[in-house]
């Protein structure tokens, strides 16, 4: 218990001093602190990527701002979350100035059937539910993400995006049946490899 306790100080204590160091422009703090948060950071920025050189321009530019407005940090909260919703905010206006805003998926040529979600996650693996995600509409995976990983409320998601609450919904739905489809697909093709 105690040597909980003694972690969670020494690394409140470290992200302290590592702040401090980063306001003072201190280039030993601010490689520590990029070490400390990139890998995880890197993973939030290529969730709401198309692919990895979308990624790293989001990380980059999200870090950038870590750095110009780390003097803001109030120490309310956990610093990560904080790194963390520079990164998805980041994301969210790369997505905004993007091009691809109105793709859209006609889900009544889906053909969406249902599936057992514990049997899903059980025969497909973490990367290729991450890879189905990466393939939906940029609208869709934005929601869905901002809805599952963020944790956001509809009327959170259509704030951020500027939507209404009715068209969070909807592509959220939409997002789960074309995520829906591709796992079935996915099943069916493994099944007869798995039987060979």
């Amino acid at each position: 218990m105690f040597k909980g306790l003694l972690k969670f100080s020494l690394s409140k204590e470290t992200d302290d001093a590592l702040i401090k160091g980063c306001i003072r422009g201190e280039r030993t703090s601010q490689n520590k602190l990029y070490e400390k948060y990139s890998a995880k950071m890197f993973a939030v920025c290529f969730r709401y990527s198309r692919g990895r050189e979308d990624a790293e321009d989001t990380f980059h530019e999200g870090f950038m701002k870590v750095f110009e407005n780390i003097k803001t940090f109030k120490g309310e909260g956990s610093f990560e979350g904080w790194i963390r919703r520079i990164m998805v905010n980041t994301a969210i206006n790369k997505y905004k100035k993007s091009s691809n805003l109105y793709s859209v998926v006609n889900i009544d040529d889906a053909g969406i059937d249902s599936f057992d979600t514990d049997d899903v996650l059980s025969r497909i693996g973490a990367k290729d539910l991450i890879n189905m995600v990466k393939d939906l509409p940029p609208r869709y995976q934005m929601v869905f993400n901002l809805y599952v990983f963020e944790g956001l409320k509809h009327k959170e998601i259509a704030e951020e995006l500027n939507i209404t609450e009715g068209t969070s919904k909807s592509n959220l739905s939409d997002a789960r049946s074309i995520l829906q489809r591709a796992v079935n697909n996915s099943l069916r093709i493994a099944k007869p490899a798995l039987k060979a």
